[in-house]
């Protein structure tokens, strides 16, 4: 049996666990992002600068994937919503 302090420690180390996974979700998904559009995108090397084809490409590829990754996130938290729900009716 865990006292007010257990549960409050395993709380807070549950919250540092979700919070880290956030994190590495969040790094590997800017990682992908940066590795694709650049593969995509950037041809030439002859300069230390994009050229304005190469910056359009790069604009654009990082606008589809946010949008992406913000509908995603959507449908997640919508059938999240749903699962809750249904739980919610299961257990009347």
């Amino acid at each position: 049996m865990y006292n007010n302090y257990g549960a409050s420690y395993q709380e807070q180390r549950l919250q540092q666990m979700m919070e880290q996974k956030q994190l590495k979700d969040f790094m590997r998904m800017y990682s992908n992002l940066v590795s694709r559009c650049f593969e995509d995108c950037v041809s030439e090397f002859t300069s230390n600068t994009l050229n304005d084809k190469e910056l359009t490409c790069v604009t654009r590829c990082t606008l589809k994937n946010m949008k992406l990754n913000e509908r995603i996130g959507q449908r997640f938290a919508e059938e999240n919503a749903k699962l809750m729900e249904d739980q919610a009716k299961m257990g009347r």
